[in-house]
């Protein structure tokens, strides 16, 4: 049997942070199992991992006892911890969510009700208040989480890896699977290319491309990924200190995404963004005619497109105009212009979508006898990787 058919324990199917955090905490788990992680892009962390704000959540949006809201709670802890073992720069700056009307304080004291049922600590601010630590940002008040922080979610991911591979684990990029076939007592993936890899039990941490593989698998998921681009800028360095804090607007409940906001970052420098925008491809960029045809043939995606047909052509004219996009953040940082927005990478977020139209809020999952699969791990996953892998070895158990 050649190095490449050899049975291994394991395999996991995405090397991003999530895939990453569970190949760590499995092979720690099982030090003596074979477990190979194979990753479709040439680099580990290129995909979701790589083009975020870096931020780390502290659990304020999410439902009370949701994996979400107890990942999160659990994620910040731990990846600030993580972050000091490794030397990975971190820092909590806290974030404050700036209120600029009657509609945004009604909305702002749901949100604090919520922080509190979450257990993460809050602080509210009135106008003077807000404006003595944010000299630049105007609001009429403001809520003040300390514990979030910024990192670098790449560097983490990179290093999960090198502590994976330093116990033996196996990492391969490059690699697409094109095919899975499961029998009674191993699971057989077969790659572009032709190589096969057959191992005891599979772990799909595929992002977004979560739904092809469960289907690949021969799971009949009833939701669908859909693609959203989060376009950003980057503040010119004549601005690198306006903000020391996360400012974020408070958002509308009835909607996915947070809003426009500033982040600073590890590195130096204000991220200024994301919008979220429909997008034709789930590489972020042009028009892929089977995800365009995937997404439109989904009844789902024309109700939600029904639903939040305003939010979605308020995100394409951000997108088609700096102007309208500067708009956003104006309306708590009046100080800023769109010539103080320059270039940056957009994002990109695997969206769960279910056929009614709902999105799907909370971390999923599906199995079979020999595989587990995390179908949806949108924000905050980042910050709740770390629990999410330790969730996952534990599923698992022994085999």
């Amino acid at each position: 049997m050649t190095q490449a058919q050899r049975l291994r324990d394991f395999i996991i199917i995405g090397g991003g942070i999530v895939g990453a955090a569970v190949a760590w905490q499995l092979q720690q788990r099982h030090p003596q199992r074979r477990i190979l992680l194979l990753e479709k892009q040439e680099e580990f962390g290129n995909g979701q991992t790589g083009h975020n704000s870096g931020v780390i959540h502290a659990g304020i949006y999410y439902e009370p006892g949701s994996l979400k809201a107890r990942f999160c709670r659990e994620g910040l802890r731990e990846t600030l911890e993580f972050c000091r073992q490794e030397g990975i720069a971190c820092e909590q700056r806290g974030k404050l969510l700036v209120a600029t009307d009657a509609v945004d304080l009604e909305r702002m004291d749901a949100l604090q009700r919520r922080c509190t049922e979450n257990g993460v600590e809050v602080e509210r601010l009135e106008a003077a208040a807000l404006r003595a630590l944010e000299p630049e940002i105007s609001g009429v008040a403001a809520l003040r989480v300390p514990s979030s922080g910024i990192t670098d979610y790449r560097e983490i991911c990179r290093r999960m890896l090198e502590r994976f591979t330093a116990m033996g684990g196996e990492c391969r990029a490059g690699v697409e699977v094109i095919a899975i076939r499961e029998n009674d007592r191993t699971v057989e993936v077969t790659t572009r290319g032709g190589g096969r890899h057959s191992c005891r039990f599979l772990i799909s941490c595929a992002g977004m491309m979560s739904d092809r593989v469960a289907r690949m698998h021969g799971l009949r998921p009833d939701w669908r990924i859909v693609p959203v681009r989060g376009e950003f800028f980057r503040l010119a360095p004549a601005r690198d200190g306006l903000v020391r804090h996360l400012i974020y607007p408070v958002p509308d409940p009835a909607l996915p995404f947070v809003g426009v906001h500033l982040t600073p970052l590890v590195g130096g420098g204000i991220l200024v963004g994301p919008n979220a925008v429909p997008t034709w491809s789930r590489a972020g960029r042009g028009i892929s005619l089977r995800d365009s045809a995937g997404m439109l043939a989904f009844g789902g995606f024309w109700r939600l497109a029904g639903r939040h047909w305003r939010a979605g052509l308020s995100g394409i004219a951000s997108s088609w105009s700096k102007r309208f996009y500067v708009r956003l953040v104006r309306k708590y940082c009046p100080a800023l212009g769109s010539r103080d927005l320059l270039p940056h990478p957009p994002g990109i977020r695997a969206q769960a979508l279910s056929r009614d139209g709902n999105l799907v809020n909370d971390f999923l999952f599906a199995s079979t006898p020999r595989s587990l699969h995390v179908c949806s791990a949108p924000s905050p996953a980042a910050t709740s990787a770390i629990p999410i892998g330790r969730h996952v070895a534990a599923q698992i158990g022994s085999i």
